[in-house]
C-alpha cells in the first residue's frame, strides 16, 4: 500500500530541499578593506594609518619596553601558546590575532583568545574587571533591625 502523504510533510520536504539549494557563506573578514592576510603581511608603520586616531596617536610615540617585550613574545610563540600579562593598555595589531593571552584584570588572569575582529581594541577592553554584584540577606551585625532575622 502506498503511504498517503499530508500537506505538513510535503511543504516540509520542500522547505528542506529550498534549504539545500541555498549556499550560506560565511563573511570574509576585511579591516578598512583589506583582508587578515593582507593585514598580517603590513609592516606596524604600514598598520598605522588603517587604525583609529588614539590608536595611531599612542603607537606613534613608541612602545614602551614592557610593550615591545609583549610584541616580541607574540611574535616569537607559537598559535597554541598562553602569554601571560598585566599590559592592558596594548593595541591588538594584526600579528596578535590566533594567540592566547591572558590579561591581568586586578584580581587574577583572564583567558583571551585574539580573534580578527579585535584589531585596534586595547588588551584591557577584553578582560573586565568589575563583576555584576550579587546581593544576599544582611550580614551579622548590619543593622539593628536584622538582628531579629532568622538565621537559616
Amino acid at each position: 500500500m502506498a503511504k498517503k502523504s499530508s500537506f505538513k510533510s510535503s511543504a516540509r520536504s520542500r522547505r528542506k530541499e529550498k534549504r539545500k539549494k541555498i549556499e550560506v557563506r560565511k563573511k570574509e573578514f576585511r579591516y578598512r578593506g583589506l583582508s587578515l592576510e593582507e593585514l598580517q603581511k603590513l609592516s606596524l608603520e604600514e598598520t598605522l594609518p588603517l587604525l583609529t586616531s588614539r590608536a595611531r596617536r599612542s603607537l606613534k610615540r613608541g612602545l614602551t619596553e614592557k610593550q615591545e617585550k609583549l610584541l616580541n613574545d607574540i611574535v616569537k610563540s607559537e598559535r597554541g601558546d598562553v602569554i601571560r600579562t598585566h599590559l592592558r593598555d596594548m593595541i591588538i595589531l594584526p600579528s596578535f590575532v590566533g594567540h592566547r593571552i591572558d590579561v591581568h584584570n586586578g584580581k587574577e588572569f583572564q583567558h583571551i583568545e585574539i580573534q580578527s575582529y579585535m584589531i585596534g581594541h586595547y588588551l584591557g577592553e577584553f578582560a573586565l574587571t568589575r563583576t555584576k554584584v550579587k546581593h544576599t540577606g544582611p550580614g551579622v551585625g548590619a543593622t539593628r533591625s536584622s538582628k531579629f532575622m532568622p538565621l537559616k
